[in-house]
């Protein structure tokens, strides 16, 4: 459900090169969600042959128990869970003869409304999606009953709709939290982050007083001479990255400590380039590749707290969740970070070889390892036979709620 810069299609392919892919997916999938076309959970990651239809895919969004799928060409697809019209396929049905999974559909469908658009950004909430087009347009469909879909009213919609509110303006991201939205405008400084949906817990950064939801995009405060580059969501907690490589969070306390209602800097000299948030934990990567952790006390989401190294570059505030390193991470370079509900994923960069490493909560083999336990230190998940690594190869992890998906490219020289 979190989002940020990578959650833009790449248009512009190299001339020079091809692009093989193979994705594999494996936890939750009883909705369908893991496009195995298999109601049931995966322990071990699950090869999608049939995914391969879908040409370059740039970007995964993994909700609730939904996905969405960015293609190089700007097309998106969708799959799992649709009983909100999260799907954005219209008539709120699959494709399968299945009775009783009539608002879930198995396998990736492609959005027809997006037919003649192309996309840029999209995101993936609980029970809602967003999408941005080439042209900086937002759109949204799902779950409207906390004002997420951002439409002025508590309407739910099961084919994409655009919000009119950012009709002259140009949006650049969108990230989905459990049930609220936020926006990131372009070239807007000091009104760029937006809030609207679900806000009981300081998520939409729009007022320091509790407030239940808004149905319209407000301005989320404390930004006005920041340039934010990078926005996040998850549960009720939400996080943006400035232009400076500062980390502002709000929403949700971690660990216990109380909610913050307006965006707040973390007090630390690193420079962070990407924030990754679960429903009670949040990973953090830094430029120089280390990974640092906040919050996450259930099922061992983080790490065993007798092998955690706190920062020592934060303030000493008991107000504010402590920032911790892994020590089982120490030395390992780090490429990219996913989080799901109560589970971490991560890929290595170190000698190239692109490992991916999960651990966290277990119940229903999100971590890819064979079995349904729990676990405190990051674990290497073996992608079978088809494991293939080297130079050439560019691991990517997605984590929806209970749910993981790895998407290997292997870029092979052109024929032409």
């Amino acid at each position: 459900m979190e989002e940020s810069e990578e959650g833009k299609s790449s248009i512009n392919e190299n001339e020079e090169e091809e692009k093989e892919q193979r994705v594999w997916s494996w936890g939750a999938g009883t909705e369908g969600q893991l496009g195995t076309g298999r109601l049931e959970d995966e322990y071990s990651p699950q090869l999608l042959h049939q995914l391969h239809f879908l040409s370059s895919v740039t970007v995964l969004a993994c909700g609730g128990a939904h996905v969405l799928a960015l293609t190089s060409g700007g097309r998106v697809f969708s799959w799992g869970r649709g009983n909100s019209g999260q799907l954005g396929h219209g008539d709120n049905n699959n494709n399968n003869n299945n009775n009783n999974m009539l608002n879930s559909c198995c396998y990736p469908k492609p959005i027809a409304f997006f037919d003649h658009h192309s996309l840029t950004h999209v995101s993936a909430g609980w029970s809602h999606s967003a999408f941005v087009s080439d042209s900086g347009c937002l759109y949204t469909c799902g779950d409207g009953s906390f004002g997420q879909l951002g439409h002025g009213d508590y309407r739910s919609h099961c084919s994409p709709v655009k919000v009119e509110y950012f009709i002259n303006k140009n949006v650049e991201q969108i990230a989905c939290g459990m049930r609220h939205s936020l926006v990131l405008l372009k070239d807007c400084l000091g009104n760029q982050v937006y809030g609207f949906g679900s806000g009981k817990r300081g998520q939409l950064g729009i007022s320091t007083e509790r407030i239940k939801s808004v149905s319209l995009p407000q301005v989320t405060n404390g930004f006005e001479d920041v340039e934010i580059v990078g926005i996040s969501a998850n549960g009720d907690h939400s996080a943006a990255i400035s232009a400076d490589r500062h980390l502002y969070t709000w929403g949700k306390g971690f660990n216990r400590t109380p909610d913050v209602h307006c965006p707040r800097c973390l007090p630390s000299s690193l420079q962070f380039t990407k924030a990754a948030l679960g429903w009670n934990h949040a990973l953090l990567l830094t430029g120089d590749g280390e990974v640092l952790m906040l919050g996450g006390s259930h099922h061992g989401v983080l790490s065993d707290p007798e092998k955690m190294i706190p920062a020592k570059h934060l303030s000493e505030n008991a107000n504010e969740a402590a920032l911790e390193r892994v020590a089982a991470l120490d030395g390992v370079k780090v490429v990219q970070i996913a989080v799901g509900a109560e589970h971490s994923a991560l890929v290595t960069g170190k000698f190239q070889d692109g490992t991916i490493m999960t651990w966290g909560w277990g119940e229903h083999g999100q971590l890819g390892l064979g079995n349904a336990r729990d676990q405190t230190n990051p674990q290497a998940v073996s992608l079978g036979d088809n494991d293939v690594k080297n130079k050439d190869t560019k691991f990517q992890v997605y984590c929806g709620s209970g749910f993981t998906y790895a998407i290997r490219t292997l870029c092979v020289p052109s024929q032409s």
